[in-house]
C-alpha cells in the first residue's frame, strides 16, 4: 500500500543550512526554538505550545472575546478550528470558500459581516493561504482583527509574506513523537500572556521541534517536487481537477488535493474504494461541512447553518480527494498513483 501520509519521511536528519541566527549562550531549547520559528515566520514573536489545540486556544483568547462577539470563519475546515472559536466564547458565522484555494472567500466575509464582528479566522487548506491580502484589508476596513489558522501551512507565503505573519498565526508542528503548536504574532499585535504549564512544552519536544523545523526546506522541496509530477501525471485526467499553485501563494502541498467531478466516470468515493483496492492510500479532507459534525448540529453558538448556504464548500465535500505527495515516495511510486487514477477514469 502506497501511504497517503507517514509521520516523518526523514529517518535520519538532513543536514542542510538552516537561515536562523544563532541564539546567546544559554538559551534554553524551547527559547531556541521559539527564535527560530520567529524567524522563519518573519514575526515579532512565537509562542510554543503543547499541542496545535493549545496554539489555537491561545490565538483565540488573545482576542479577549465575550459572549457578544461573533467571528466569521470556513464552513470547510477541522473541527479543531471550530473547537478553539466556540471555546473563546464567541458566536460563530460562516462565510463560503473560493472555488480555487479552498480558503474563506473576502467577498463572502463581507457579505457575512454584523455590527458584533471582532474578528476573521482564515484556514489554509492543503498547504495553500488563503487571500490574506483581501482579507487582511476587509478586516482593516472594518476594524477587526485576522488569526490565520496556518496548521497545514507551515512554510507556506502570500504576497511575499509567510502565513501566519499577518497578525495572529497558530500552527501545528507534526513528524515529532506527539506535534506541538505555535503561536506567532506580527509587530502592531499585542500578545496573549506566556502559556501556562499545561499549554507549554518540555525542553527535548522543544529540541525534537527545532531539528524538524531544520528539516523544513528540504521536505517542502520534495513535496513540491511530488506535486507537480503528480499534476504533470495527471493533466487532461477526465472529469479531474488538479490542484494549482495561485500566482502570488507559495503552496507547501501539505496534501495534494484533487476533485473528482460530476462528470467523471467514477464518484470521488468509487474512486477512492477503487484506488485502495489497488494499493493507493487517499484521504477525504473534508466529508462534511463542520458545523454538520457530531457535537456541533444545533450548537448555541453557531445559529442555524445550512449547508445550501454554502454551495462552494458543500461541492468540496463531494469532490475532495487527497493523494499521496509525502516527501517519502519514489517516482515509480509516484508513476503508480498517476497510472491508477487515469485508468480507474478511463483516461
Amino acid at each position: 500500500m502506497i501511504p497517503l501520509t507517514v509521520v516523518d519521511a526523514c529517518a535520519e536528519p538532513r543536514h542542510i543550512e538552516v537561515p536562523f541566527t544563532e541564539p546567546p549562550a544559554g538559551t534554553t531549547e524551547v527559547e531556541r526554538f521559539e527564535n527560530a520559528f520567529a524567524q522563519l515566520t518573519g514575526t515579532r514573536l512565537a509562542m510554543a505550545t503543547s499541542s496545535p489545540a493549545a496554539a489555537r486556544e491561545i490565538a483565540l483568547d488573545a482576542l479577549g472575546l465575550t459572549a457578544r462577539d461573533e467571528v466569521v470563519t470556513s464552513p470547510f475546515c477541522s473541527t479543531a478550528t471550530l473547537d478553539a472559536i466556540v471555546r473563546s466564547g464567541a458566536r460563530v458565522r460562516f462565510a463560503d470558500v473560493c472555488d480555487d484555494d479552498f480558503g474563506i472567500d473576502p467577498d463572502a466575509v463581507a457579505a457575512a459581516l454584523g455590527p458584533r464582528t471582532r474578528a476573521i479566522v482564515a484556514v489554509h487548506l492543503f498547504g495553500q493561504p488563503a487571500d490574506l491580502g483581501k482579507l487582511t484589508a476587509l478586516a482593516a476596513e472594518y476594524d477587526l482583527r485576522v488569526v490565520e489558522d496556518a496548521a497545514q501551512a507551515l512554510g507556506a507565503a502570500c504576497e511575499g509574506r509567510q502565513a501566519g505573519s499577518y497578525e495572529i498565526g497558530c500552527f501545528s508542528l507534526r513528524g515529532t513523537a506527539s506535534p506541538c503548536g505555535v503561536v506567532t504574532f506580527a509587530d502592531d499585535v499585542p500578545c496573549a500572556p506566556r502559556p501556562s504549564a499545561e499549554h507549554g512544552i518540555t525542553e527535548q519536544r522543544a529540541a525534537s521541534a527545532f531539528a524538524r523545523l531544520a528539516r523544513l526546506p528540504s521536505a517542502i522541496a520534495s513535496r513540491a517536487r511530488n506535486a507537480r509530477a503528480l499534476g504533470e501525471g495527471l493533466a487532461g485526467t477526465p472529469g479531474l481537477r488538479v490542484p494549482l499553485e495561485l500566482r502570488g501563494r507559495d503552496h507547501v502541498w501539505h496534501q495534494y488535493t484533487v476533485r473528482v467531478g460530476p462528470h467523471a466516470m467514477l464518484s470521488r468515493d468509487e474512486l477512492a474504494v477503487a484506488l485502495a483496492a489497488r494499493g493507493v492510500g487517499t484521504g477525504v479532507y473534508y466529508p462534511r461541512l463542520v458545523f454538520d459534525a457530531d457535537g456541533y448540529r444545533e450548537h448555541p453558538a453557531l445559529g442555524s447553518p445550512a449547508v445550501e448556504e454554502f454551495p462552494f464548500a458543500a461541492r468540496l465535500t463531494e469532490e475532495v480527494l487527497s493523494l499521496p505527495v509525502h516527501e517519502a515516495l519514489t517516482a515509480s511510486q509516484l508513476d503508480f498513483v498517476v497510472d491508477a487514477v487515469r485508468e480507474e477514469l478511463g483516461a
